[in-house]
């Protein structure tokens, strides 16, 4: 047994060494790419929910980390980084930058320590410029070839700046080669960008609500048409004229219709009331777009264009010959400002979202 003993006990060493060797070959021989994906996916939904107990639990994990007996330079510098990161998230720039510090002295020209530098920049423009710069250096063989986390960032900062297609091809970009965690958390930023794409840089926040909304009101309608086209100068000559004044003079100028329904075949002596707040319809947006591109272009014979050409029937199945829309649906649908759903019918009840009404403005505008 005395014999036994002493080799017993060393095998117990033994094993112990073989577990802590293993722990460590965890961090320094490859091991670490799964440890960096955890973070990755700890810390990346904190961007859209950085509810409390998630990010304790992120910043324990990382405490952990950095306590571990990490001997890989680079392994610690990209934890350092997400570190960092962290600190911004929890509001805590002076320890992010100590961590950005520490990051590029272990790793200098991370991917990781990039994307810290970019964050830590205050300022837009130059943080665009920074991303701009980083994914040409990553093209260029630099970062490893790691593009794609630059696309992200290059997304978040261009949704900033209100430019909205850029934002969209940034994201676009990203989302096929990277973690599903980014589409998940950026893809309703993505796709909110793609509803906003029409919108110019100047764009007040009223203008972008309303045009991320499913349905509309004439008031709604509106406010895009004199906030982002010059389509109703002909009426206000520059002058500052509220909602309620310009409803009631495209009313009088009949570029609003008296009616919605898109059956009706005669307007003399029936008693209509639109009112500013009435949600507005395809057989709607279709009048107004059609009869603001015959003032604009000071042209009205498009008004009955289509009435000529097709005296005796439609050629739309849900669109009476007779109906007072017919000049203007049959318009919007040959010049392509809108479609037919199923592709013979309009449905001209359905209603338009603000991105749609908008997309509607900026091609008639563009003629």
């Amino acid at each position: 047994m005395k014999k036994i003993l002493p080799a017993a006990i060393l095998a117990v060493f033994f094993i112990a060494g073989c577990q802590t060797v293993q722990q460590d070959l965890l961090y320094t021989s490859g091991g670490d790419e799964g440890i960096l994906i955890e973070l990755t996916e700890l810390i990346v939904p904190l961007d859209n929910n950085p509810a409390r107990n998630a990010v304790n639990a992120a910043r324990a994990r990382i405490t952990e980390l950095e306590k571990s007996n990490v001997k890989d330079r680079n392994f610690e510098g990209r934890v350092a980084s997400w570190s960092g990161r962290l600190y911004l998230i929890e509001g805590k720039p002076k320890e992010a930058a100590a961590q950005q510090k520490k990051a590029e002295t272990l790793y200098p020209g991370s991917v990781e320590g990039r994307i810290l530098a970019i964050r830590m920049e205050t300022d837009l423009q130059k943080r665009r410029e920074l991303c701009e710069t980083s994914l040409r250096e990553a093209r260029g063989g630099s970062f490893a070839g790691r593009v794609h986390e630059f696309n992200i960032e290059l997304g978040r900062v261009q949704m900033e700046l209100k430019n909205y297609p850029e934002t969209v091809a940034a994201f676009d970009s990203a989302f096929p080669h990277l973690n599903p965690v980014y589409r998940t958390i950026y893809g309703g930023s993505r796709n909110a960008a793609w509803e906003l794409r029409n919108l110019s840089p100047t764009a007040s926040l009223l203008t972008a609500e309303i045009s991320l909304k499913n349905t509309i009101t004439w008031e709604e309608a509106i406010e895009l048409s004199k906030n982002e086209t010059q389509l109703l100068r002909f009426l206000t000559g520059g002058r500052n004229m509220s909602n309620a004044e310009l409803f009631k003079a495209l009313l009088d100028r009949e570029i609003i219709p008296l009616t919605q329904d898109i059956n009706i075949t005669n307007l003399d002596g029936t008693k209509f009331n639109p009112v500013l707040r009435e949600i507005v319809l395809r057989s709607g947006a279709a009048w107004y777009i059609w009869h603001l591109l015959a003032e604009n272009r000071a042209d009205r014979s498009i008004l009955t264009r289509y009435s000529f050409r097709y005296p005796d029937r439609s050629p739309i199945l849900d669109v009476l010959r007779a109906s007072v829309f017919f000049d203007a649906v049959l318009g919007c649908i040959e010049r392509e400002y809108m479609s037919l759903p199923d592709g013979k019918n309009f449905n001209g009840q359905g209603t338009v979202g603000g991105a749609e009404f908008l997309m509607l403005l900026k091609k008639v505008e563009g003629r």
